[in-house]
């Protein structure tokens, strides 16, 4: 990771230079989130190019802050991080928390890829809060900057999540349509769905009691609890 720095012989600066280059908090960040494969991480940040994710990968690599695993047997590839990269967590959440009392919502819901959103709500629906049997949902984005309007997740009680962005021909359940920043709002504890369902901004129709646990079995970001939260 060798570049130029800023020539400050401080501490905070000497950490800057090593995570300062552009997307290397955010792949650390959904390392520590679970995505370990490189498809996954693209998939959680669509605005990273694959070039430059396997740069960043690299230079994680040679800087021991990531660990390489390849698996011959079933062909894959794994990144993990090292104990130099665990140390960064404490950190990584007190900037979270720090961003959801003092980042404005304007700000916090300002982006519009609904395929990065949906990525990242899949992997914290709550399969033993839905219907016995198959659930599916489908989502719908207006406003989306992103490649799809619609989302469908098609969700087997205690088994898995899957997440369709082609239309799986099977009869939804649920449908929810919304801006892309109100479902942000909503997760991260920024927006109410109480007052946004009053006040036409999120519309859900089918299942009433997928409509009434929609809360439960779609849960708040683990920050949607922050005193003081910047709220919309």
């Amino acid at each position: 990771m060798a570049r130029k720095g800023y020539g400050i012989y401080c501490p905070t600066s000497k950490a800057c230079e090593v995570l300062e280059p552009r997307w290397t908090i955010q792949i650390l960040c959904e390392l520590w989130d679970g995505n370990t494969r490189f498809n996954d991480i693209r998939r959680a940040l669509p605005a990273l190019s694959p070039g430059l994710l396997s740069k960043r990968l690299k230079e994680l690599e040679a800087g021991g802050m990531v660990e390489r695993i390849e698996n011959p047997a079933k062909g894959t590839v794994d990144y993990f991080r090292t104990q130099k990269a665990i140390e960064l967590e404490p950190i990584f959440d007190e900037m979270a928390r720090w961003a959801q009392r003092h980042v404005d919502a304007e700000i916090a819901l300002a982006d519009r890829d609904a395929g990065m959103l949906m990525w990242k709500l899949r992997r914290r629906i709550d399969t033993e809060e839905m219907l016995d049997g198959r659930n599916v949902v489908r989502f719908r984005f207006p406003d989306t900057t992103g490649q799809h309007d619609i989302y469908w997740i098609v969700v087997e009680r205690g088994i898995g999540v899957d997440l369709c962005i082609h239309d799986p021909r099977l009869d939804p359940d649920l449908y929810v349509e919304c801006e892309v920043g109100v479902l942000t709002g909503i997760y991260m504890g920024r927006r109410s769905l109480v007052r946004d369902i009053d006040d036409g901004k999120i519309f859900l129709s089918g299942d009433t009691r997928l409509v009434k646990n929609f809360s439960k079995w779609l849960p708040s970001s683990v920050y949607a609890d922050i005193e003081e939260i910047a709220a919309a």
